[in-house]
């Protein structure tokens, strides 16, 4: 999993242009503590024995390896993401853990908080028979990405708009050009805007409503953020009280 420290001003810039950069900085926060939780799985039914966690932690200084290692309880291996662009940080992660045989990777990032376990592990499995797995993201983007064991190529990373709704469609596109095989996990959802945070706001009730207890539990930092901050309106300001 690739994630920032939570400082303010350096996390989540869209949505700070409406929350603030203080606000944006503990949703932020939120997500990551609740992520680092969820996918602790290990005693699941992971796919041929425990799965290894690396947690790809940015920027590279003792500030950010510190809150990591307290964030991380012991639970993650620690990777401090390179000075690149995105592209250059994904490709070399992807260099160091699915070079050797029997070792696919999958990455993900900080974004979706309520991507579902089942993902991961789905994504596991279709390596398997697959070169590459993405899930969709529903702003043009991903959420996960895997590589095969013992393939990697910078090439796929190379040029992309990062930040853009062209993500998916440009490594679509290199992954056909490389002649690549394809699996496709359903779409989900990231958490960039005020717009996004109702939609996750949403989610989290329907989640409550349904009764599920368990799914929830592993939402708890972003579930109490969220009851204790005011929905925003279309514009993404606080609504009147």
């Amino acid at each position: 999993m690739f994630a920032k420290q939570p400082v303010p001003g350096r996390v989540k810039t869209r949505l700070a242009a409406d929350w603030g950069d203080g606000r944006a900085a503990e949703l932020y926060e939120a997500f990551v503590r609740d992520l680092l939780v969820r996918l602790d799985f290990r005693y699941r039914n992971e796919p041929d024995g425990e799965i290894h966690r690396v947690l790809g932690f940015a920027p590279d200084d003792e500030a950010a390896r510190s809150w990591f290692t307290d964030a991380a309880a012991g639970r993650w291996d620690l990777w401090p993401q390179p000075n690149e662009d995105l592209g250059g940080r994904i490709a070399k992660f992807f260099a160091e853990h699915a070079s050797k045989a029997g070792s696919s990777a999958v990455l993900i990032g900080s974004d979706s908080p309520t991507l579902p376990v089942t993902f991961i592990l789905d994504a596991f499995y279709r390596l398997k028979s697959a070169d590459v797995v993405i899930c969709p993201a529903s702003d043009g983007g991903y959420c996960l990405i895997g590589l095969r064991s013992g393939f990697v190529s910078a090439s796929l990373f190379k040029g992309v708009d990062w930040s853009s709704a062209q993500v998916l469609g440009q490594t679509v596109e290199r992954v056909r050009g490389l002649g690549l095989t394809l699996e496709l996990l359903p779409i989900w959802y990231d958490v960039d805007s005020g717009d996004g945070v109702e939609m996750l706001r949403g989610h989290l009730a329907a989640i409550e409503v349904a009764r599920h207890e368990e799914e929830l539990t592993g939402l708890k930092h972003t579930a109490e953020f969220l009851r204790e901050t005011e929905p925003t309106s279309p514009s993404g300001l606080s609504m009147p009280g």
